[in-house]
């Protein structure tokens, strides 16, 4: 049954995330109004649409999710197996979703501390190479 869901799910994520699928849904919407006049724009004709949107969108949600998370899942296990190759790189990183908001903001300060080094030294580099460049 999990599996059937899954494929399932793939299979809708990847059909309603196409421009085909947009313009049924703009088609089905010119439609509906189109036809608001031939049924004198009724307390039917709008609960048509209402609870077609209704449903489709409550339905959506479960299927977005799980397609989420199992694009989060597999992500995470590729960056995994990336920072497990590389012989400097911190293992903290490999379980970084576990961590708590205060050590993801102790990192993020780091990494803003490294980007600042970066960006000054290129900024550095580009000075003294604009300064001994020929006019």
């Amino acid at each position: 049954m999990k599996d059937a869901f899954q494929r399932l799910a793939f299979f809708i994520s990847d059909v309603v995330g196409t421009h085909r699928a947009f313009l049924v849904a703009l088609g089905a919407v010119v439609v509906w109004a189109a036809t608001g006049p031939l049924f004198g724009f009724s307390d039917s004709w709008q609960l048509v649409v209402n609870t077609g949107t209704t449903v489709v969108t409550f339905l959506m949600v479960f299927l977005i999710q799980a397609t989420q998370n199992r694009e989060t899942r597999a992500l995470h296990l590729k960056i995994d197996e990336l920072i497990r190759a590389q012989r400097r790189a911190r293992n903290i990183f490999a379980d970084l979703e576990h961590a708590t908001e205060q050590e993801l903001t102790e990192l993020e300060a780091e990494f803003r501390k490294v980007r600042a080094r970066a960006t000054a030294r290129e900024q550095a580099k580009q000075a003294g190479g604009a300064a001994g460049s020929p006019r």
